[in-house]
């Protein structure tokens, strides 16, 4: 028994640890280089991206030296897996942004915070599937299922344009908070004559939200097809949301280039759903997993560089 609550403590450590060092990061990130609102520049955000992957390749190290070559190999495919799937997610804060004209120094402003909340539903996202997977085991042929499917949507399907004004979440907050007409020196709530008003960067910011809780159906059963360990999940989760901020300064102009990377998420998704389906008769072995998956968006890469789309050379970068 006290071996049982050691081991409880221990964990619990764990994760308060890590979210605690998870905090302090942000807190350094927007409380001293990003205290003031400024325009990104591509290279501040290629910086920024390096520094994040710097980060989270440290921690991978970490992961490595406590918990062995295994674990470590299911950290960094589980990461690489969500930095690609993330991808997509740069596209929609575009086309939000464009929407809504969001001024670029307060773009980073509501990245911060939305990924933040992102943060908190990728958390509640990965604790219910841990606990679905523990008492049903057959959820796992689901996960894998869906996954093909969105894998066939993906490459086979019509592109969807998106529009922000249907957004059911967007319609709500309308009804019962009224919004200023400008944008308030990044301010998210303002207060006039003791009523309070939400701002349009307030708008930005749910619609942001509520566009990667979708996302997030996608992401969360695709990692527990490379490990079941909810730690490994979500650190790994968790680093790839964290570089997704300055990888969208630093690629935002330069996604439309790569036009096979689509394909090559879709091939993905299918790979890991058959892991996923096939795991009680074919065991596939981590490292062939990592190889699979890396090789597919460095193949993915390459290709839009030789055989670029029609029209992206015309491309012009404001």
């Amino acid at each position: 028994m006290p071996e049982l609550h050691t081991l409880l403590a221990s964990k619990i450590f764990l994760w308060v640890g890590f979210n605690i060092l998870i905090l302090i990061l942000l807190a350094i990130d927007l409380g001293i280089f990003h205290r003031k609102n400024h325009v990104i520049t591509v290279k501040e955000g290629l910086i920024w991206s390096g520094i994040w992957i710097v980060v989270a390749l440290g921690f991978n190290l970490v992961v490595y030296l406590w918990k062995g070559h295994d674990t470590g190999l299911q950290f960094l495919t589980g990461y690489l897996i969500e930095r690609a799937l993330s991808i997509d997610n740069i596209f929609v804060f575009l086309v939000i942004f464009s929407y809504f004209q969001v001024p670029g120094r307060y773009q980073y402003r509501v990245l911060f915070w939305g990924i933040l909340g992102a943060l908190i539903m990728r958390g509640l996202f990965i604790a219910l599937g841990t606990i679905l997977i523990t008492k049903f085991h057959w959820i796992l042929y689901v996960f894998g299922a869906f996954l093909i499917i969105t894998a066939i949507k993906l490459a086979f399907g019509k592109e969807k344009e998106i529009q922000p004004e249907k957004n059911p979440l967007l319609r709500l907050v309308r009804r019962f908070l009224p919004i200023t007409e400008n944008y308030e020196k990044g301010h998210f709530l303002v207060r006039r004559k003791g009523k309070a008003y939400g701002t349009p960067l307030l708008i930005v910011l749910l619609v942001v939200e509520s566009t990667d809780l979708i996302f997030a159906l996608d992401s969360i059963p695709a990692i527990f097809a490379i490990t079941l360990d909810p730690f490994i999940v979500y650190t790994s989760n968790v680093f790839a949301i964290l570089g997704l901020r300055a990888l969208y300064f630093a690629l935002a102009g330069l996604m439309p280039l790569f036009y096979y990377l689509k394909h090559a998420l879709a091939a993905i998704l299918a790979f890991v759903g058959l892991k996923m389906i096939l795991a009680g008769i074919v065991k596939i072995p981590d490292l062939l997993a990592f190889g699979v998956i890396a090789g597919l968006l460095l193949l993915a890469i390459v290709l839009s560089l030789i055989f670029p789309k029609k029209g992206n050379s015309d491309i012009i970068h404001e």
